[in-house]
């Protein structure tokens, strides 16, 4: 088979948007960028669904639109141990179902020249001096210089010799009819009112087939050093019924949808001589596991980083961590993974406290989900807020 400049492996995306990056970078690569892909199109992912409206943005400025049926999100409530609080910012983003949106990105991707292998399940990966190759179900592939876009499970990261991280979190999902207490249908529910989770119950509204209903699910990321003791080991599934009881619902009533994810870590090298890692299978948020958008802000990231390289048959990407490090979304999730703890550690009290008696810490929340400019002002303060949570100092 002809072999690739490009190899991607995963159709998600992170994968399909890298390809389209690039070849808005170097229209020349038409042709040459290869997606492998294990499932078919469409294909079933679990996930929420949420996607900021940054992402969208990102991908309109390559004239890429991702047209399928969602829930536009205007607003996000909030409920911890202490209280409740909301905010809303218009159009911030939506809530989409991964069976559709990644067949229409990949149509998308197609239409501008993408090749793309669906039922390809990579087995193993090569690195050879002048390319790479990658064994798969649907036979040998050979490329340039590959991009591991292959998720939280990554064939791709494993043959780089790389853990899977620190923070590893699991979830469980269901979808339901609407509920007693259900916020509107624009809003985005999180429930922190269990201080013993290291993460949150969450309420979404979502459109399965047509219908209006909401995606509920419970997250949990571990690697966090402060926990709370005997209660911190009651299992995932039995938090989650009883939350789902005091709703009125039923988890055996409902097909259960489980899955992990991982946390970003800056210090892990997400790369290796013609190999990259993008999307979770570099690392995702793991304060809230959001990765759609974080997806695509991999690539744009990834995609002028590769245009060079190319340009100039510098393969070694020894340097792609560094500009990770440098671009909004390594800074972005850089900023996260140091707070983690003190979201979900011993000074989650406070933060909890300072996120209900802080408007501005919703807005610039939503207003950062959404893509939209947050003041320097907000900004400075937050920042300051944080450093005195983490310094473990008393504020006002």
């Amino acid at each position: 088979m002809e072999r690739s400049d490009v190899l991607i492996v995963g159709g998600g995306p992170a994968g399909l948007s890298t390809a389209l990056f690039l070849l808005h970078e170097r229209p020349d690569l038409k042709g040459h960028i290869r997606v492998l892909e294990k499932a078919r199109y469409p294909r079933e992912k679990f996930c929420a669904g949420a996607i900021g409206a940054r992402a969208d943005r990102l991908l309109a400025t390559i004239g890429v639109d991702v047209d399928v049926p969602s829930v536009s999100v205007h607003s996000m409530s909030v409920v911890t141990s202490q209280g409740r609080a909301s905010h809303s910012v218009p159009s911030i983003g939506r809530v989409v179902r991964r069976i559709e949106f990644d067949h229409r990105l990949a149509e998308r991707a197609r239409e501008r020249g993408v090749e793309i292998v669906e039922g390809a399940r990579v087995e193993s990966v090569h690195i050879e001096s002048d390319g790479v190759s990658v064994a798969t179900s649907q036979g040998p592939f050979t490329g340039r210089v590959l991009v591991g876009a292959d998720g939280v499970g990554s064939v791709v990261r494993r043959s780089l010799g790389l853990s899977f991280g620190r923070y590893r979190a699991q979830v469980i999902e269901i979808d339901t009819e609407e509920a007693e207490g259900d916020p509107d249908r624009r809003t985005l529910h999180f429930d922190l009112s269990d201080p013993t989770l290291t993460g949150y119950f969450w309420d979404f509204p979502t459109l399965v087939d047509g219908k209006a209903l909401y995606c509920r699910g419970v997250y949990e990321v571990g690697g966090v050093v402060e926990n709370a003791g005997d209660a911190a080991d009651v299992p995932l599934e039995e938090r989650f019924e009883k939350r789902l009881k005091a709703q009125g619902l039923n988890l055996g009533d409902y097909k259960q949808k489980r899955f992990g994810e991982r946390g970003f870590e800056l210090h892990i090298p997400f790369a290796s001589p013609r190999v990259l890692l993008v999307g979770e299978a570099a690392g995702i948020d793991p304060i809230t596991g959001e990765g759609i958008a974080q997806a695509i802000e991999y690539a744009h990231a990834a995609a002028p980083y590769l245009a060079r390289k190319l340009a100039v048959d510098d393969t070694q990407f020894s340097d792609w961590n560094e500009h990770v490090r440098k671009s909004r979304i390594g800074f972005d999730l850089g900023v996260r993974t140091r707070i983690v703890s003190l979201c979900f550690g011993k000074r989650r009290t406070m933060m909890e406290r300072y996120l209900l008696q802080t408007p501005s810490l919703l807005d610039a929340a939503l207003k950062g989900w959404g893509g939209q400019k947050i003041p320097l002002t907000t900004l400075a303060r937050l920042g300051f807020a944080s450093a005195l949570l983490a310094a473990k100092m008393p504020f006002q």
